[in-house]
């Protein structure tokens, strides 16, 4: 939406969102996010891209991961070039550089796929691989943001959230719950994260 839509009311809303997160987010010196909801369907990964591309039009060198290894589907937005290596192989083999996986799509915006999703990928998701990896991406982008499983089937949000230590919910009209966003912003936070907000 915001590329291919840029004066629609939606492009709007996200580049509203972008300047909160840029005033409350990336210049206090955060630089990972975590993107949650509570249920599929919500438009997650929608949030995601829209707000990756959104930033790395302001400026902000941004890494946009799929970390969402249940269903990954970052590609139906944003396409790169064809590779063996994602998300799953740099967990899997911590030798292999960032730079392996890492896609740039487009000027201040990289994209590190799933790819090859398989249960060992899943396991490692929140583990010492998955750490090391953000750490990486802290020293190495200006803001990475982390899409990730819808929370009420699986616990790779919270575990994702508990390592970027910062997340946004995000809610859809009509489709979810209120008790379903106030129960996951309470897990969020017991699992020491930081909900910087609600994206509806």
């Amino acid at each position: 939406i915001i590329a291919s839509q840029p004066q629609s009311v939606a492009a709007e809303a996200l580049r509203t969102l972008r300047g909160v997160i840029m005033t409350q987010h990336v210049q206090a010196g955060r630089r990972a996010l975590a993107i949650c909801s509570p249920s599929a369907g919500t438009g997650c990964t929608f949030i995601a891209a829209n707000l990756a591309v959104a930033m790395s039009q302001a400026g902000v060198n941004t890494l946009l991961i799929d970390a969402n290894l249940r269903s990954p589907g970052m590609s139906e937005y944003i396409r790169g070039p064809k590779s063996n290596v994602g998300l799953v192989e740099l967990l899997r083999d911590e030798t292999l550089p960032l730079s392996e996986g890492v896609q740039l799509v487009q000027d201040n915006l990289s994209v590190l796929h799933a790819d090859n999703v398989d249960d060992d990928g899943i396991q490692n998701l929140g583990g010492q691989a998955f750490q090391n990896l953000i750490g990486t991406c802290l020293r190495e982008y200006d803001l990475t943001v982390i899409d990730t499983p819808a929370a009420n089937r699986f616990s790779d949000c919270r575990r994702i959230a508990s390592v970027t230590r910062y997340a946004l919910v995000v809610a859809c009209r009509e489709r979810s719950y209120v008790n379903d966003v106030k129960q996951l912003v309470n897990e969020l936070q017991f699992e020491n994260t930081a909900v910087i907000g609600t994206f509806l």
